[in-house]
């Protein structure tokens, strides 16, 4: 069987990662190679490999025993590369006479390390969660300075979902790489809809006579305008599903929208109203009270 890197397939340089850092480039690689961004053949086999690279290194067990075997295809020579090119400038320096400074020893006998990841969030609405957008954060740095950065964030990303931006972190040590810039995704609700799982809901306004009769109405969705069926007799705080019609589930599919109905009064009726008004109580049966008991 060919051998396949699956670090390298995750876009990620060795086998030095953490469980996280192995999610965070999945979710990366998936959304760039995903069937629904690109139908090119060659995409869909490379996210084929991407899945298979996960479900091996997302699990310790199956983690380690892969790592063996990437470690004879691949980490060896990384390491012999390495060496080589440590040699190579050894030799240089006692070539040109070179000297390693008091600075340069104490730094090669100390261990490279990888600076601290940072960890942020940005805040975004329903609408941009659902169409992607470019949103700028504004961070201060250690020594003071602000730093602003433009992230793209992909259509249909899941609430609390975290952008990893590589290097962005802190300042490694002794040659070390700079840490990584994680920014969570916080989605927010607006008047008009609210983000539940995959379900997007809705208020939608409607009179009492349009409750007691029943109508349909054109409402307003996420991505497109939804004929809603109110029946006869809908009280307020019913629901009506729309299936198909709400958030991106990631597989191509949507969650549903969800209509939550809301009678509105006339706050300052008219006096023709409050004779109708009147009319109506005087020959309606309604009892609400025995209604609740039921």
């Amino acid at each position: 069987m060919k051998f396949k890197d699956y670090y390298k397939i995750l876009g990620l340089e060795n086998n030095k990662v953490t469980i996280e850092e192995i999610k965070i480039a999945f979710r990366e690689q998936a959304k760039k190679y995903h069937p629904d961004v690109s139908t090119d053949i060659i995409s869909e086999e490379r996210f084929k490999d991407i899945n298979e690279a996960y479900r091996i290194l997302s699990q310790p067990a199956s983690k380690r025993k892969y790592d063996r075997i990437w470690y004879s295809n691949v980490g060896k020579r990384k390491q012999k590369q390495e060496g080589g090119r440590e040699k190579k400038a050894s030799f240089y320096k006692i070539l040109f006479g070179e000297k390693e400074t008091k600075t340069e020893k104490t730094k090669n006998n100390k261990q490279a390390q990888k600076g601290e990841n940072i960890e942020t969030e940005v805040k975004i609405n329903v609408e941009e969660a659902y169409y992607g957008a470019n949103k700028k954060i504004s961070l201060r740095a250690v020594d003071g300075k602000i730093k602003t950065f433009t992230i793209k964030i992909p259509a249909g990303i899941r609430n609390g979902e975290k952008i990893r931006l590589i290097g962005q972190g802190k300042t490694g040590q002794n040659g070390g790489k700079n840490g990584d810039l994680f920014i969570k995704i916080n989605i927010q609700d607006t008047k008009q809809y609210k983000l539940k799982g995959y379900d997007i809901y809705a208020n939608i306004l409607i009179t009492p006579w349009e409750a007691v009769l029943g109508t349909k109405k054109q409402i307003q969705g996420i991505s497109e305008d939804i004929k809603l069926y109110i029946p006869q007799g809908t009280n307020s705080g019913e629901k009506i599903t729309i299936a198909g019609k709400g958030y991106k589930d990631g597989k191509g599919g949507r969650g549903d929208f969800i209509a939550q109905i809301e009678i509105v009064i006339p706050k300052k009726p008219s006096e023709e109203e409050v004779e109708l008004y009147k009319k109506l109580k005087e020959i309606s049966k309604i009892e609400p009270i025995s209604q609740m008991k039921q």
